[in-house]
């Protein structure tokens, strides 16, 4: 349902946010999708190219610009402004440009959208929910990033094709860092109401620990792949981002694995990493604590520490 006043603001009219803002409009995810951009040229002739296609999307409208103005008084902000991701460069190598970024951007965002929650989609998006965090000095439940709910997607159709199984029949994710540290919580994994452990595929068999490893692999990768063949990754993190937007905006108290700030989970404290969390219209507002058998523990454990070293890097 479209909510009658939800207002999306845009930041960041590239690949990602261009499709992000299309993935909302032909969703209806929000009432109003602002796309903004200090590239004029760029930013108006996506905003036309959206605009020309509004009759086939619904009630959503858009519109955009170079003035930061344009964004005031949103409900959600996300922000997809930053250096993309190269062949063979890992998200953490770009936190230095991007944590840029986002200190000359988001105090003038908070400034004209002070109630905003603040939904971040940039690489690498732990350090910079971290970061933003500290920027803003608002609650955790307002800045946070995406995280992993692309990578449990990606996981979910991988999963899907192997078993024959639709893909909202599959309940598996990623946690940890949405990056090379992230890992499958395999022990938590269930198709319907079977445990992943107890499958039995068409052949007769369960899936082995070499089918597990190949396939978290292939998730963590995936990315690279993309990049290498296309230059970036764009469709499906803007479906995921609308996704999560459509979470806070409807109040739906929907379970994503988000990357917020965490709060003594498991033993980690201060730094931002995807877990399963409550999402509804006041942001990230709890997160789940799932279990974890060792092996996953001491995954959990490596993936914050790779945070942290990043985090510390920059000297946060």
């Amino acid at each position: 349902m479209l909510s009658r006043s939800s207002k999306v603001s845009v930041v960041g009219a590239g690949s990602v946010g261009a499709s992000m803002a299309y993935a909302m409009l032909i969703r209806e995810s929000a009432r109003e999708v602002v796309l903004y951009d200090i590239n004029e040229a760029k930013v108006t002739a996506e905003v036309l190219d959206l605009a020309h296609g509004t009759q086939f999307t619904g009630a959503s409208s858009i519109t955009g610009g170079t003035d930061i103005a344009l964004t005031a008084n949103s409900d959600v902000i996300v922000i997809t402004a930053g250096a993309k991701q190269n062949p063979g460069q890992t998200r953490l190598e770009l936190a230095g440009i991007n944590f840029s970024i986002l200190e000359s951007m988001i105090p003038k965002l908070l400034e004209h959208s002070p109630e905003a929650i603040f939904l971040l989609v940039t690489n690498p998006c732990d350090v910079l929910a971290t970061a933003a965090l500290k920027l803003t000095g608002l609650p955790s439940n307002r800045v946070f990033s995406s995280g992993t709910v692309l990578d449990s997607s990606r996981l979910r159709w991988l999963l899907g094709a192997k078993l024959g199984v639709s893909t909202d029949s599959i309940h598996a994710l990623i946690v940890g860092e949405h990056g090379d540290s992230e890992f499958a919580l395999w022990s938590q994994a269930h198709i319907g109401p079977v445990p992943l452990s107890k499958w039995i595929t068409d052949t007769g068999s369960a899936l082995t620990r070499t089918d597990l490893d190949e396939l978290a692999l292939s998730v963590k990768t995936a990315a690279y792949k993309v990049i290498e063949g296309k230059g970036a990754t764009n469709y499906a993190i803007g479906l995921s981002g609308a996704r999560i937007v459509e979470a806070i905006v409807r109040d739906e108290n929907a379970i994503l694995p988000v990357s917020s700030v965490l709060s003594n989970y498991r033993g980690v404290d201060g730094i931002a990493m995807s877990v399963p969390t409550l999402v509804n219209r006041n942001g990230a507002v709890r997160a789940i604590d799932v279990p974890m058998d060792a092996s996953e523990q001491l995954l959990f454990e490596a993936s914050a520490s790779a945070i942290a070293n990043s985090l510390a890097q920059l000297n946060l």
